[in-house]
């Protein structure tokens, strides 16, 4: 078993996006990155009143809409459907691998948020309800965890390359909408959501790459009766 190129260049990935979430996780514990949160944060409000984000009423709407998609609830159901669409096509050992993946990097998410224990902004009114500590994002992670996981490995049960792009490309753009959301409703310094997107990005390639060397993506094929031998 030899590494491709392709997986030279994902563990390069991997090893990259390890880096930069330590190095920014090191900035925001330091607190060099305040100035550059509160100017961005700052800079998606009405001068004036703070609680009024830019933009027309459509464009709020549409961010809570959107940040909705990176919720527990929506997440969860897609894992699930995605989980049982590759079950019932045979595909049992990356239906569980798939599953078994997403729910790990929930569980690394929240011990990222409680071993750095960053407190939410408070630069802005936030324009959603929120609880939690703030960095990383967890939707922004879970969103890239989830969406990219979920295209990475459902994209090898496909048979055209169109497909797989498409899926890819979906998940990309899902998980940076995601992000963005969180960063316009103010419960988010961009720091956060851009910790959250290398945390998630890493996990999901490095999901990808163990599925693409040790998990199969074919349907499995029932056994059929022996039939060659006579009476």
């Amino acid at each position: 078993m030899t590494f491709e190129p392709i997986g030279l260049m994902t563990f390069g990935v991997i090893a990259g996006g390890l880096f930069l979430f330590l190095s920014l996780a090191s900035e925001v514990s330091e607190g060099e990155t305040h100035a550059f949160d509160e100017r961005i944060l700052l800079g998606l409000r009405v001068p004036g009143d703070l609680g009024t984000p830019i933009g027309p009423y459509w464009l709020n709407h549409a961010m809570n809409d959107i940040t909705a998609l990176g919720g527990t609830t929506v997440l969860s159901l897609m894992t699930i459907l995605a989980t049982t669409y590759l079950l019932l096509g045979r595909r049992r050992e990356i239906a569980v691998f798939m599953f078994l993946s997403i729910l790990g990097g929930w569980l690394v998410s929240q011990v990222a948020k409680l071993g750095i224990a960053r407190p939410r902004p408070d630069i802005v009114p936030h324009l959603v309800e929120v609880h939690n500590m703030s960095f990383p994002s967890g939707h922004a992670m879970l969103s890239a965890v989830t969406y990219l996981t979920l295209a990475a490995l459902l994209s090898r049960a496909e048979e055209y390359r169109s497909t797989r792009i498409f899926l890819l490309g979906t998940g990309i753009l899902l998980t940076l909408l995601i992000g963005i959301s969180r960063i316009y409703l103010g419960v988010h310094y961009p720091t956060d959501v851009l910790g959250g997107w290398c945390a998630g990005a890493t996990w999901a390639a490095g999901c990808w790459l163990v599925s693409r060397r040790f998990i199969s993506a074919k349907p499995a094929v029932p056994e059929q009766p022996d039939v060659s031998s006579g009476p």
